[in-house]
């Protein structure tokens, strides 16, 4: 079988909005069909296709007139009640937060997770929701990543900001690129229909910002005001038909049948942690995690990550 189209626990999480430990109580009262590859189970698209027909779960594309993205119930309980037991929340949908918090457990640290996007994970952090949030937010202002975005956000607030990985971003696009897209001009074109991510989210506002460069509306782009809240489901859509391009990471893209990526722009996702926070034990135990090699170790061999700089300072603000 083409290992493009096996997923993991962590994807089908991803695509369903749903938590790991959600996606193996399906597993094991048959909810869901899988396969092993030794101990390891994996899925197919039409695992997850069959379990989305059945039960009726598909994430469903939102309009411009919809709620905004950030919503504490739908991805995790952020309540004060929830944040006064001795949890430390990480912020953030990659793979590599939810292996960094499995390391932490073992190391004796409640290692939570909050599955939000890099906006309103900043957000998060301003109020005193998370303990750490996650950020691949680029500014066409300065060419950078992130550090404007913090400044912003977190206005006052002493911050360093700690590099996690390096990926790169660009358009899915179907198998052979059909339609020759290549450049954001292309979104304009009459015969291309997008598929979003939500507000905030670091891959729509890559887009966002690069719309703004060429002097393009949202509004002019058809399938501008469908959003989802995953890579994995947007590449989906395209790899299904149902869009001709969306934005994301090239990790997702080769785990999708029928889609190729458009390489764009290699971003730098960081982690946020507020200066005074900085000296305790928890967030002591997350660095040296981070900066060990056996956690590195678990990356070196996964296609979509550099992590060249991780657990490096690369600014404080």
């Amino acid at each position: 079988m083409d290992a493009r189209n096996a997923l993991t626990v962590e994807d089908v999480a991803e695509l369903l909005n749903v938590s790991r430990s959600g996606i193996y109580a399906l597993v094991k009262d048959g909810g869901i069909g899988f396969y092993k590859v030794g101990r390891k189970i994996r899925f197919t698209e039409a695992h997850v296709r069959d379990y989305i027909e059945r039960s009726g779960k598909a994430p469903r594309p939102r309009q411009h007139d919809a709620p905004p993205a950030y919503d504490e119930d739908k991805y995790f309980d952020l309540s004060a009640g929830r944040r006064a037991g001795d949890g430390f929340i990480i912020c953030g949908q990659d793979l590599i937060l939810d292996i960094l918090s499995n390391f932490m457990r073992m190391h004796g640290v409640m290692a939570l997770r909050a599955y939000i996007g890099s906006y309103d994970s900043l957000v998060s952090l301003y109020y005193g929701k998370v303990s750490v949030a996650s950020a691949h937010l680029w500014d066409s202002a300065s060419d950078d990543y992130n550090v404007p975005y913090v400044r912003a956000l977190l206005p006052g607030v002493r911050c360093v900001v700690v590099n996690v990985t390096y990926r790169m971003q660009g358009f899915y696009v179907a198998k052979g690129n059909p339609k020759n897209i290549r450049s954001w001009h292309d979104f304009e074109r009459e015969d291309v229909t997008m598929i979003n991510r939500e507000k905030g989210a670091g891959s729509r506002v890559l887009l966002d910002e690069n719309l703004k460069l060429v002097d393009l509306y949202g509004s002019r782009i058809k399938g501008y005001g469908n959003e989802n809240q995953s890579h994995l489901a947007v590449a989906s859509a395209v790899g299904r038909g149902d869009a001709d391009v969306a934005v994301g990471m090239e990790k997702i893209a080769r785990q999708v049948e029928n889609v190729d990526f458009v390489p764009l722009k290699k971003e730098r996702y960081d982690l946020v942690i507020k200066m005074e926070q900085i000296d305790t034990p928890e967030v002591a135990t997350m660095l040296q995690i981070l900066r060990s090699e056996r956690f590195q170790n678990e990356f070196r061999s996964i296609g979509g990550y550099d992590i060249t700089d991780i657990g490096k300072v690369v600014a404080e603000t």
